[in-house]
């Protein structure tokens, strides 16, 4: 299996999928012990909650799962969240703490997931992104993810819906922020935050350079708004994602409106 599935669109926006594959290699299953083979912590059905919600836009999706290693940390293994409890690189645990690992990964083997897996994610989304902006003079990363609501290990109380990250507003112009924030503040039945738990990952933090013509910012959707429970067996809940979805196309329309309006400054 390829470890980047990629579509191409015409249009300004790119949507990242760091988190929806499942693939984890034999050699690798082994090692995972009965906790990890449940790959609770996958970005579960993220890929067909926005599927068709925007015309022309590229995807970019990772197929390995995030225990064989993370498209979203950084390759030098560096926290994102220095002082808080997290997951890195190669997870040695679960989002509740639990082990993961029969047999934890050595330094070795994490060199050669970074090769065989992380860099060439990496290396498509950055493609799509230069391809996508040399067409247009700029190019959107709407970085999409999923968690649970409800995960003491990670953070207090209930995740509110929408969780949008910028880095402090570092990543993107103001007018992408104020968009998203603005929709999702009107949602009709959800709740949402910008920059709480949840910044922006790597992908968000390394590529949104806006004074390049590069924007990126991420949605971490509690996984309460588009599945029918919050543990195994992580089913689609078609009706809940039927409310949501319409949200989620207005934010990505809109920014492909505003696409035309935001200029590289180099």
């Amino acid at each position: 299996m390829t470890p980047v599935e990629i579509h191409q669109g015409d249009g300004p926006v790119v949507l990242g999928l760091p988190h929806t594959g499942t693939h984890v290699p034999d050699e690798i299953w082994t090692d995972l012990n009965q906790r990890g083979r449940s790959l609770d912590d996958t970005d579960w059905h993220i890929h067909t909650l926005y599927d068709g919600l925007l015309a022309n836009a590229t995807t970019v999706r990772a197929t390995f799962h995030r225990y064989v290693i993370d498209a979203n940390r950084d390759p030098s293994g560096a926290s994102l969240y220095p002082g808080q409890n997290t997951t890195g690189l190669v997870p040695k645990i679960d989002f509740d703490g639990n082990s993961i690992w029969h047999r934890e990964p050595d330094a070795a083997e994490t060199e050669q997931r970074l090769a065989a897996y992380h860099q060439p994610y990496h290396a498509a989304l950055m493609a799509e992104l230069e391809r996508v902006r040399d067409r247009h003079g700029v190019a959107i990363l709407y970085d999409c993810h999923s968690i649970r609501s409800h995960i003491p290990h990670l953070f207090e109380g209930t995740l509110p819906d929408f969780n949008i990250g910028t880095n402090g507003g570092t990543t993107c112009a103001s007018e992408i922020e104020s968009t998203v924030v603005k929709i999702c503040a009107n949602a009709a039945g959800y709740t949402s935050v910008l920059n709480g738990r949840f910044k922006g990952g790597w992908t968000t933090r390394h590529y949104g350079r806006p004074a390049e013509g590069i924007h990126v910012i991420q949605m971490e959707l509690a996984q309460s708004t588009h599945l029918t429970a919050e543990e195994q067996p992580f089913d689609y809940d078609a009706k809940r994602a039927a409310k949501l979805r319409p949200y989620l196309a207005e934010i990505l329309n809109n920014l492909a409106e505003l696409a035309p309006t935001l200029g590289a400054t180099k």
